[in-house]
């Protein structure tokens, strides 16, 4: 009896401790995401004086300024998804790095005080972002290692733990790349 008391004992202290690590997976992805959001929402509020600045200058780029525009409130809206977020923001990078190749077709746009702080700007809030997605993606294959894995995934059926999105970091971070040698070059 002393043996299967025992046992007992210690499948219970395996499961708690099995039970404790997913959840601190799941808190630190939900916890990464959120400053990777904070991140985005400090881009997002850059762009209306991005736009604003260079306007009267690319009378010819109104579609993407639009874009831009429809891309930055979506971003914003509240009672988005994760997976959404993730996919208005693939969108907003390129568009964004689309509308920094333009700029540099104007030299007014290069020379302008305005424009070449807001760049810098945006450059430093790309880098955070660009940290916070490694974090972030770090964390969400810790997670879905953990919900796959024998003997976790068991317990992460049961929890009704589903696998996370990763931010792909190829496209955003040639996106990045694009940026920051466009803001260096000046």
């Amino acid at each position: 009896m002393n043996t299967t008391i025992i046992i007992l004992i210690i499948l219970t202290i395996i499961l708690v401790l099995m039970y404790n690590s997913l959840i601190a997976k799941k808190n630190q992805v939900e916890n990464l995401f959120a400053s990777v959001d904070v991140q985005l929402k400090k881009r997002y509020d850059l762009v209306p004086n991005i736009v604003a600045s260079v306007k009267k200058y690319m009378d010819h780029e109104s579609s993407l300024l639009e874009e831009i525009t429809f891309l930055r409130s979506q971003g914003i809206k509240r009672n988005m998804n994760d997976s959404e977020k993730i996919n208005i923001d693939k969108k907003f990078s390129k568009a964004l790095a689309g509308l920094m190749v333009t700029v540099e077709e104007y030299p007014e746009l290069k020379a302008s005080e305005n424009v070449i702080e807001l760049q810098k700007s945006l450059n430093e809030i790309e880098e955070q972002i660009s940290a916070s997605r490694r974090a972030y993606n770090q964390a969400v294959t810790d997670y879905n290692n953990a919900i796959e894995m024998i003997p976790t995934n068991f317990m992460a059926k049961m929890m009704n733990y589903k696998e996370k999105k990763l931010f792909e970091i190829e496209d955003t971070q040639k996106d990045n790349i694009l940026v920051e040698e466009l803001f260096n070059n000046k």
